[in-house]
């Protein structure tokens, strides 16, 4: 079994780049149904990653149905792959044509999800949207803590629907869009930008309070209208 698994560019995502070159030695059928993984030590030693690294890809393949680990034996890739399992690959989101596709799937869901929201929110979910709005506040525009806690608030406004699918949904298509906003390095930055962007929080924030179902709808597709053109992709969002 020859593997051609290299040292991965430094950033912010290195899991990620680990799990999606297994993946593709997976695909490409260097790594067979069967066969067992090098060990932690060995990846992180082929990819120069910490074995921490290592362990969150392995545990992002997992998830993925692409493979299975056993204590005490190593991880092995599954006889087959898991068709229910949702995956995005890394590598793809790279071209701007599938980021954009990305993005417009995020925003169909997100403005009904806001929606719901208005409909559904409990006093419990207004608190952890106010507590995820203030801690935004706190964080640098566009730093790796700024989209954690974004990504935070989305997910609170998804947990209001009370749709458990909702939530898986909706944070796996956004982890994605946040990954490639943070490998693009393309996220400006600026004092202006970042009482817009919070300003558009907080609007939706406000029309959930309210139980307004029709004025989040509209405030949560203005916000990702204004999050297109923040990320590069202006013009591209249909209303």
């Amino acid at each position: 079994m020859t593997l051609k698994l290299d040292k991965v560019n430094r950033g912010p995502h290195l899991s990620t780049l680990v799990a999606s070159s297994i993946s593709r030695e997976i695909a490409q059928g260097r790594l067979r149904p069967g066969d067992q993984l090098p060990t932690e030590q060995q990846l992180a030693q082929t990819f120069g990653v910490s074995r921490n690294v290592v362990r969150e890809a392995i545990a992002r393949l997992r998830s993925e149905g692409r493979i299975w680990s056993q204590q005490g034996r190593g991880a092995f890739v599954a006889d087959q792959p898991n068709a229910t399992v949702l995956t995005i690959d890394y590598e793809a989101l790279q071209q701007a044509n599938a980021f954009q596709s990305l993005f417009e799937l995020r925003g169909i869901l997100e403005v009904e999800a806001a929606a719901l929201a208005a409909k559904r929110r409990t006093a419990d979910d207004l608190s952890a949207m106010n507590e995820a709005l203030v801690t935004m506040r706190d964080a640098p525009y566009g730093s790796v803590m700024w989209l954690k806690t974004d990504l935070e608030f989305h997910k609170t406004v998804a947990a209001a629907t009370g749709n458990v699918y909702m939530v898986q949904f909706l944070m796996f298509v956004s982890e994605r869009v946040r990954e490639s906003i943070l490998a693009s390095g393309n996220q400006q930055r600026s004092e202006d930008l970042a009482a817009v962007t919070l300003g558009e929080h907080q609007r939706i924030l406000d029309a959930i309070e309210a139980g307004d179902g029709d004025e989040a709808r509209d405030a949560m597709r203005d916000h990702l209208h204004g999050a297109a053109s923040r990320v590069g992709l202006a013009g591209e969002q249909s209303e």
